[in-house]
């Protein structure tokens, strides 16, 4: 299946956890074969870290934060143009395929 959200792009969470869901945020990663993307500030995890050593050099203990992965059905793509969440269609042309905003007809590339 054709991932429709690129690295780099707003979007809003549009289902999941409570505290996360109506937020925006941008794309850090995407990972295609799994069908999740990261998204900057959200699903935020805890993970506690053991002093360990690695070539010469020591990772500091503590507990770190990080972005978990969500599912891209449930995040929706924000259009540069009209500022609204979208749904992304694509269109043809003579430099290959482009993304379109269904609302408003703008490209997103």
């Amino acid at each position: 299946m054709k991932v429709k959200i690129r690295k780099g792009d707003t979007v809003e969470i549009i289902s999941g956890k409570l505290q996360d869901k109506g937020k925006r945020g941008e794309v850090i990663k995407v990972l295609p074969e799994d069908s999740r993307v990261v998204v900057q500030g959200i699903n935020m995890r805890k993970k506690h870290q053991r002093e360990t050593q690695a070539q010469g050099r020591s990772i500091h203990p503590g507990i770190i934060e990080f972005e978990g992965p969500i599912s891209i059905s449930n995040v929706m793509l924000i259009c540069p143009t009209c500022g609204e969440p979208t749904r992304v269609g694509l269109h043809r042309s003579e430099d290959g395929l482009q993304r379109v905003c269904k609302k408003c007809k703008a490209q997103f590339d």
